[in-house]
């Protein structure tokens, strides 16, 4: 599995890391994996089979054995979840769904669980792997890490556009405070905190469009891995 190439993509929401991994998947046809949705797709899971939040034997055998899927339906364009090959994108989204995975996410033995999971994504011809551990935990051994950063204020903004465009109301101030909180926690918190890898390439986007950082990333995979176009487009 060694020869089989790995590029993941770490960092905190709102650097770009969703579409510049959809745009990789695409370009080079490989396997795709949100790791972020697997806690998200596991509590829609236990919740289709009633399975109560604090079962964790439960959890566990459900999480080890999760049918789930990532489908980019194109470049740039959000990740298509399916679960027992149903779409259930919209449905993880949902407000329900992000507390029962918040409530699950700590528990030990679904963390391992899931992390077994995850490295099954592992396949030929490669991975493009989306998360905040794939490059420090998951796949340490990755063929190429970056870790897309961007001011908690840049990122905010982006928030507030997407929150904007869909007819949601929201408080520019009130969402650059919870993205500065999140941070803290995730970057300060003993299991597998937000960090970029020591031999991640970091990239800061808060003043990049996502052409560029598409265009650099490209560069960056094209010297690290022969063989490949010279661009995705």
């Amino acid at each position: 599995m060694s020869n089989i190439p790995i590029i993941t993509v770490d960092g905190p929401s709102g650097t770009g890391k969703g579409t510049i991994c959809s745009y990789l998947a695409e370009w080079l046809h490989w396997h795709f994996l949100d790791s972020g949705a697997l806690y998200r797709v596991l509590a829609l899971a236990a919740e289709k089979q009633g399975i109560d939040k604090d079962d964790d034997v439960a959890l566990e055998q459900l999480a080890e054995n999760l049918n789930v899927e990532f489908k980019v339906a194109e470049a740039g364009s959000l990740v298509n979840v399916l679960l027992d090959g149903e779409y259930v994108t919209e449905e993880i989204r949902t407000e329900t769904c992000g507390n029962a995975a918040s409530i699950i996410a700590p528990i030990a033995t679904v963390r391992k669980a899931l992390l077994a999971r995850q490295r099954a994504f592992h396949q030929t011809p490669g991975l493009i792997a989306d998360g905040r551990d794939m490059g420090t935990v998951v796949f340490p051994d990755a063929t190429l890490k970056i870790y897309l950063t961007a001011s908690a204020e840049e990122r905010a903004k982006r928030r507030y556009k997407q929150l904007k465009e869909k007819g949601i109301s929201a408080n520019l101030r009130g969402l650059s405070a919870d993205i500065a909180e999140r941070d803290e926690r995730d970057s300060t918190r003993s299991i597998s905190p937000l960090k970029p890898a020591e031999d991640a390439i970091v990239i800061d986007t808060s003043k990049l469009d996502i052409n560029t950082v598409v265009a650099n990333i490209s560069e960056l995979v094209c010297k690290r891995i022969p063989g490949l176009p010279k661009t995705g487009g």
